[in-house]
């Protein structure tokens, strides 16, 4: 079987589908429409391209047609095509999000998709495309909580202007306690991750103790100074306060970002405080950890390091920290924060807004 009629190609075009049929990038579909005009033009009979590529001649025919009637260019695009007919109406579309939104099941706080199908009549696939279609996704929940401090304003600015303005010749620290930091061993050893496999550990534990980590970030270069201590009291509050009095240049002021915590305050912080000037202290609002930075230090050691690890005694439990402390202070990475105080004023007062029409 021979070709219907001979293809003509100049050299170029000939060079050009020879690049694309065997640059490693191209799609496959694509690289077989250029090796067939290929064939065509060496005037291989279309039995032979079918054998060789293991195609149809339907398939042939259509691409040496395109390949004459658009070049190069042809091949390369899919022609659109008509879209699948719709087959919901627009009132059943709004039906599915408005009981979406308003409604609830009697037996259930959401909505899910083997739920509102049942109800609609509709298939599961079809309130999945609605609900993706609409941004809607009712098995998810955020949680928030807007502060009521009376000096929210106040303290926002001040520690927002830390963050945008340090001061000079200061260090700004952000400084917290992650507290009750359990030593968690799991009762049987775990399967390691293999290919095809992921690795194992039993959902149950025992025990072995708590520890608290007092932290303090540097907001100019992400170091951390960070001490395990066995309480959460304000005597351990101060023994960590000396600790970052002794890590820290004599010369430099120190702005402390710290939440609202009672240790924080004690007479006996107060005191200590007072004879020791280069220290202040910035107090975030109530209900706004978000405002401290190392909040966000404290998510990464529970991720990578905590969360799914296994200790046998406190002891390691605190090893496996400082190691991390230790680690991360090679490279250090600091957080950069970029929203101004208006901005995030704006948007406290929307959230009031929302809040009190729904009330």
């Amino acid at each position: 079987m021979r070709t219907s009629r001979r293809i003509e190609a100049s050299d170029r075009e000939r060079g050009q589908l020879q690049q694309v049929v065997r640059n490693g990038n191209t799609r496959q579909k694509v690289a077989l429409r250029a090796h067939i005009v290929l064939l065509s033009v060496d005037e291989v009979s279309t039995g032979d391209i079918m054998r060789r590529l293991g195609t149809s001649a339907p398939t042939i025919t259509r691409w040496r047609n395109r390949y004459e009637a658009e070049g190069i260019a042809g091949l390369l695009r899919d022609r659109s095509r008509p879209g699948r007919r719709r087959r919901i109406d627009g009132a059943k579309i709004g039906e599915v999000v408005e009981r979406t939104l308003r409604e609830k099941p009697a037996d259930a706080t959401h909505w899910s998709t083997r739920r509102l199908a049942a109800v609609t009549g509709l298939s599961r696939a079809s309130i999945q495309r609605i609900w993706k279609a609409h941004g809607l996704k009712p098995h998810q929940i955020r949680s928030f909580k807007l502060s009521r401090d009376p000096r929210f304003v106040e303290k926002l600015r001040d520690i927002v202007g830390l963050y945008l303005n340090p001061p000079e010749h200061a260090l700004v620290l952000s400084v917290d306690e992650k507290s009750q930091i359990q030593a968690l061993d799991r009762t049987q050893p775990g399967l390691p991750l293999k290919p095809g496999r992921t690795g194992t550990m039993t959902h149950d534990y025992k025990r072995n103790g708590t520890t608290t980590l007092f932290a303090a970030l540097n907001i100019l270069d992400g170091k951390v100074i960070g001490q395990c201590l066995s309480r959460h009291r304000h005597q351990e509050f101060l023994r960590f306060l000396r600790t970052i009095d002794r890590h820290t240049d004599k010369g430099l002021d120190l702005h402390l970002i710290v939440d609202n915590y009672g240790t924080h305050t004690h007479p006996k912080v107060a005191a200590w405080l007072a004879r020791k000037p280069r220290f202040h202290l910035h107090f975030t609002p109530t209900s706004a950890s978000w405002l401290n930075l190392v909040e966000r230090w404290f998510r990464d050691i529970t991720q990578k390091r905590i969360r799914r690890g296994a200790f046998r005694s406190v002891d390691a439990l605190v090893a496996a920290i400082m190691d991390y402390v230790e680690v991360h202070n090679a490279a250090p990475k600091p957080f950069v924060w970029t929203a101004p105080a208006d901005t995030i004023l704006s948007k406290v007062g929307r959230a009031n807004e929302v809040l009190e029409t729904l009330h």
